[in-house]
């Protein structure tokens, strides 16, 4: 198994990996197969299922599947041109999509949100369709949105849920438990990161590693400048005021006061999180880690431990994001990030899991006592609900990411003062995260039909 850093951090748009990422690459992906085929279309039509059409307009799934019919991407997004292709579409019930010319689309009749039963793969499915000049279809595909803005066919699902053996790139270490990954640990003498980069460096050369990993920082880096300079109310009905900005200035105003209480580094830690969390909500450009809903959290501990942690260097980053990224694969592989199919302990769970294991790597960490601070942080997440207030990834989901992040520090902090020797290990914890997840009721699954998103007013 192997699954690259570069898909674990996805550069990407907001405000949902699942719900605005994937039905754009999935839109593009079926604007790659229309190109391929013999047919000739006149025009496009979309269907939403499941939590796509629950949620859909409060994650914008139904702005990202037509501006991904219009050839727009998740990683070169540009906000002012795709408002002008939006109302150009709107206007003229047209869309021109590149390497096609304009194809029929009127969003109001052709974007459907299906209410009724979920699509049979996965609670985030989409059907897009090409037609003929009467309107009967070409050809139609079906896509499920599994979490993280990783897309997949309804026959790639099922590929994925059969016992043949998956093909993939030849690595040198291919762990597909944490088991097997201190085993090779061992075996090698490497480091959890050492392993991770001689995986990505049997795809790709060394400096696109190093570039790629760099830029990954910078977009995670320039988010929560960025949170932190912007005040103002978040788009969506909810009137949620920006807070990082406020909290950041007072926060600078306490530094050097003899008076500070300790407990003020959590709130650092938070702040950095919500102003990626706030930026995200707002549709900024975000990283997933491993998802958007929970972008917060990796970025927000990198920057507590380069700003606030004694020794720390932006050289050993890529250590610290090779490791969070072999643990997202991990949990990814065995279980999911899809807030949709295990709620909230898939995506801020796993993201406090990997932001653990990343610290406690650069804080000098053996591989045991990086598997266990990964496996303390997706512990004491079990069981996490997703239940989005109307929808948004607002409430609860930016402060969610603040108390993510100093759960993660705390993982890896404990995991540092003991051997790595522990009772239930990063693999069993995992496994009952899936298990949780396939037992929970679907309203707490990020359908918005339950917990917070109905006992708050949200009008």
């Amino acid at each position: 198994m192997f699954l690259s850093v570069f898909d674990i951090f996805k550069i990407g748009v907001g405000p949902s990996s699942s719900h605005t990422m994937g039905p754009m690459v999935a839109a593009g992906r079926f604007l790659d197969r229309l190109r391929n085929s013999p047919f000739h279309a006149h025009g496009l039509r979309a269907s939403l299922h499941g939590s796509l059409a629950f949620t859909g307009v409060g994650h914008a799934t139904d702005r990202a599947t037509i501006l991904g019919l219009a050839g727009f991407e998740p990683a070169t997004y540009d906000a002012a041109r795709a408002e002008e292709a939006l109302a150009a579409i709107r206007e003229h019930k047209v869309i021109e999509a590149p390497g096609l010319g304009p194809l029929r689309f009127d969003p109001e009749r052709d974007l459907v949100f299906d209410y009724g039963p979920p699509l049979p793969g996965h609670a985030n499915g989409m059907r897009l369709h090409a037609t003929d000049p009467q309107g009967d279809i070409l050809l139609s595909e079906t896509y499920y949105s599994v979490g993280g803005g990783f897309v997949l066919t309804e026959a790639e699902l099922l590929e994925t849920r059969s016992d043949r053996p998956r093909s993939g790139p030849t690595v040198p270490f291919p762990f597909e438990t944490a088991h097997q990954m201190l085993g090779m640990a061992e075996a090698s003498g490497l480091s959890i990161a050492q392993m991770k980069r001689a995986n990505e460096l049997a795809i790709r050369p060394a400096a696109e590693v190093d570039r790629g990993i760099a830029r990954i920082w910078q977009v995670m880096n320039d988010c929560i400048g960025r949170g932190m300079e912007t005040g103002g109310t978040l788009p969506g009905g909810l009137h949620v005021r920006r807070r990082a900005k406020g909290i950041h200035e007072a926060l600078l105003a306490e530094r050097g006061l003899n008076l500070t209480a300790p407990h003020t580094i959590n709130d650092w830690m938070s702040v950095y999180a919500m102003a990626v969390n706030e930026e995200n909500a707002a549709g900024g450009q975000v990283v997933t880690a491993p998802t958007n809903g929970a972008a917060g959290v990796v970025p927000a501990v990198i920057r507590y431990w380069l700003d606030h942690v004694p020794g720390a260097s932006p050289a050993r980053l890529g250590e610290f994001l090779l490791t969070a990224a072999a643990i997202g694969g991990l949990v990814k592989h065995n279980a999911s990030i899809s807030g949709a199919e295990c709620g909230c302990q898939a995506e801020v769970g796993s993201a406090a899991a990997m932001a653990a294991a990343g610290l406690a790597a650069v804080l000098g960490g053996t591989p045991a006592q990086v598997e266990n601070a990964a496996e303390i942080a997706l512990e004491h997440h079990l069981g996490m609900t997703c239940d989005p207030v109307r929808g948004l990834v607002q409430v609860p989901c930016i402060e969610r990411n603040g108390l993510g992040a100093i759960k993660a520090v705390s993982a890896a902090s404990l995991a540092m003062r003991g051997d790595g020797e522990h009772l239930v290990s990063l693999d069993v914890c995992i496994e009952t995260m899936r298990q949780t997840g396939r037992d929970m009721n679907e309203k707490y699954k990020e359908t918005s039909l339950g917990g917070l998103a109905v006992n708050v007013p949200n009008c």
